[in-house]
């Protein structure tokens, strides 16, 4: 019996004739566009990491920003 990988349905589901391709050996004849969809993909997979360690960054000096505030006022009412 063959094992069946999520790949492999996601595969078939977009297109079974890829799918179908895919298990006969077939190599695909769009290598060039699939190594630049491959390297778009990487790209953004930087920018999301990159947006989201900068989000990170924000939140921990607005944090920081309020505790500095809220120590500044209460150090002058006491």
């Amino acid at each position: 019996m063959a094992i069946i990988r999520s790949s492999d349905i996601g595969t078939y589901l977009y297109c079974r004739r890829a799918w179908w391709y895919k298990k006969q050996g077939v190599e695909s004849e769009n290598q060039a566009e699939m190594a630049t969809g491959s390297e778009l993909h990487r790209q953004h997979g930087r920018k999301v990491l990159a947006s989201t360690l900068a989000r990170t960054v924000a939140l921990i000096l607005l944090m920081l920003a309020l505790i500095l505030f809220v120590s500044y006022y209460t150090a002058r009412i006491l």
